[in-house]
């Protein structure tokens, strides 16, 4: 998709309507559970968020950032995630929070991203997290520089993730359950799945028929 088209719709998107867990959970696990607010807020969550920054390539085509998380000892070690991490006390905000994370774990400034939209937040069972997402765009090709957090920077054309050939279904084995077959996306030559997965069936939902 062309960037100066997605750019002049940013004020259309933003007043969409979102898709909400329906439209999440057409990417979510079959054994993952739709947990109701009132179990979620039961379970005390550690409040995250992310953000999908969108941007021109060099031939002003739209995209947005992936990143593969580095190797470690925690549960969302080597997975395919936004941008994004941890609520602190002094962002004040999720929005600031994944606006601080972003900046530290690929050098884009804060100051130079529009946030446009806040999509529906996704529960992670196995870490306890209540992530929220937001997109995000910039208006120039960023030069990114990653972190420690982050093994490899995944740039994702727009045109693909509205590709439903992109879609697929993959089998694999986790801590909690083996030989488990997920809904995905196959988005340059990396399956992404569980809540990345959800988060963009949700934004895929939004932009479909720009």
């Amino acid at each position: 998709m062309d960037f100066n088209y997605f750019n002049n719709n940013l004020s259309k998107i933003s007043a969409k309507l979102i898709g909400g867990l329906e439209v999440q959970f057409k990417l979510a696990p079959k054994i993952r559970l739709k947990y109701s607010e009132e179990k979620i807020n039961a379970k005390n969550p550690k409040k995250a968020g992310v953000l999908a920054l969108f941007y021109p390539n060099k031939f002003q085509q739209t995209q947005f950032l992936l990143t593969l998380r580095a190797n470690y000892n925690g549960t969302h070690s080597s997975q395919i995630s936004f941008p994004g991490g941890k609520f602190d006390e002094n962002d004040q905000t999720l929005k600031n929070t994944a606006l601080r994370e972003t900046e530290e774990e690929v050098g884009i400034r804060s100051s130079k991203i529009t946030v446009f939209k806040e999509m529906t937040e996704v529960y992670i069972p196995p870490s306890n997290f209540l992530v929220t997402p937001y997109l995000g765009v910039i208006s120039e090709t960023p030069t990114f520089t990653k972190n420690y957090e982050v093994e490899q920077l995944i740039e994702v054309s727009l045109k693909d993730l509205l590709d439903d050939q992109k879609l697929s279904k993959t089998t694999l084995s986790t801590s909690y359950a083996k030989n488990m077959e997920v809904p995905c996306f196959k988005l340059n030559n990396y399956i992404v799945w569980g809540a990345t997965a959800m988060m963009l069936s949700e934004i895929k939902e939004l932009l479909k028929e720009l």
